[in-house]
């Protein structure tokens, strides 16, 4: 493994943080006072290359390598301050996309995966329900044939991009007696009769990024949109999450050096008792740890993308990647607003609201605990 970037990867990481800095920061604050989402800013990162960045030329995106993507990822990150945004972006590009190019058919290649690229389109990944969180196959969500078609009800919910998908993969029992070796996945157009989506809902944190029910009563669905072999849920379920888990919070990494960057800059700054606050150990400890944190999220997140590149199992450096970058960002959140003292309390200042966004991470994509279990069970325990 290369630790050093090309002069091309530079390139893309030196627009990548302009463009989430000039383009998709604009207007945070009215958004997330709003709870309101700009499809303009969806297009915008299609048309940058953004979304479709790992995915093939054929299929509207850019042929990169994983770990150049990520690291393009990285990047939008640490430019933008809009934490929903940026994890929506990654949502769709790790939880549906990745999904769809690995198992779709190549007729569903090309219709869906275009409009996906161009940021024409949202795509929701649509598995949880009331009575399947943590433990994810415990679905009430049933799909039963028709003829050339299958009749899905039920109803999803904490759906990201689900108010606004333009297509959901819903992953619903087919044969419920045989529980998890009973599910398919199905491509669900987000205009099929029978389907709703719910309104946003308001979050703690990452309002930018709409999250809300889809609810389906005997949605009609053709055959040729199930992804994959009936029962083969099971199976595209955990290649997703394995992807997801690795990668949603590559730009979570991005803002925790945007967090480090800012907070030495406050510590050399801010004087206190005659002398800058950054002498005094407690404060200088903080930002050692942060540090400390960013490089070791950095160097997992990296590693996940290479071995993703190379072909190797990641289940085990997946689930290592998202417990430590999702409890390191919230606990550097955490020492990035005490460094700031009262202003970093204060909402006008944006550094709070990194806090109240970290915070989502040790639940969504599989919580803390489940990811330790995950982790114990991979070492044979």
């Amino acid at each position: 493994m290369d630790f050093g970037i090309s002069d091309e990867q530079r390139r893309l990481c030196e627009a990548a943080t302009a463009f989430g800095r000039e383009v998709l920061e604009p207007g945070i604050e009215e958004r997330e006072r709003a709870g309101g989402f700009d499809r303009s800013l969806w297009r915008q990162s299609g048309e940058a290359g953004i979304l479709g960045a790992y995915v093939p030329t054929e299929y509207g995106g850019q042929g990169r390598d994983v770990l150049t993507t990520i690291l393009i990822m990285e990047a939008l990150g640490a430019g933008c301050r809009d934490n929903g945004i940026t994890l929506g972006l990654n949502g769709q590009m790790w939880a549906v996309q990745e999904p769809i190019l690995r198992f779709g058919t190549e007729t569903q290649k090309q219709r869906y995966l275009p409009p996906l690229c161009a940021g024409e389109w949202f795509g929701a990944h649509g598995m949880t329900e009331a009575t399947s969180g943590s433990d994810t196959f415990a679905l009430q969500t049933v799909a039963v044939r028709d003829g050339d078609d299958y009749l899905l009800s039920g109803t999803k919910i904490y759906i990201g991009l689900g108010p606004v998908c333009d297509v959901a993969l819903i992953f619903a029992a087919t044969d419920p007696d045989k529980g998890r070796w009973g599910i398919s996945a199905f491509l669900v157009d987000g205009d099929t009769p029978g389907l709703t989506r719910g309104p946003a809902q308001r979050k703690m944190g990452l309002n930018t990024s709409p999250m809300g029910e889809v609810v389906m009563d005997e949605c009609r669905v053709p055959a040729d949109q199930r992804l994959g072999p009936e029962g083969a849920g099971l199976s595209i379920f955990n290649h997703s999450m394995e992807w997801e888990r690795s990668f949603i919070f590559a730009s979570h990494v991005g803002s925790m050096a945007r967090q480090l960057d800012e907070a030495v800059a406050h510590a050399r700054g801010r004087r206190q008792f005659g002398q800058p606050i950054g002498r005094f150990q407690s404060v200088s400890n903080r930002i050692a740890d942060m540090k400390l944190r960013l490089e070791t999220c950095r160097l997992l997140l990296h590693k996940a993308a290479w071995m993703m590149d190379e072909g190797e199992d990641t289940k085990l450096i997946s689930a290592l990647a998202k417990l430590q970058i999702g409890e390191s960002f919230l606990a550097s959140s955490i020492e990035t607003m005490r460094v700031h003292g009262g202003r970093g309390y204060m909402h006008e200042h944006g550094v709070e609201r990194d806090l109240r966004d970290a915070a989502g991470g040790v639940i969504y994509s599989g919580t803390s605990d489940i990811q330790r279990q995950l982790i114990a069970k991979l070492l044979g325990l």
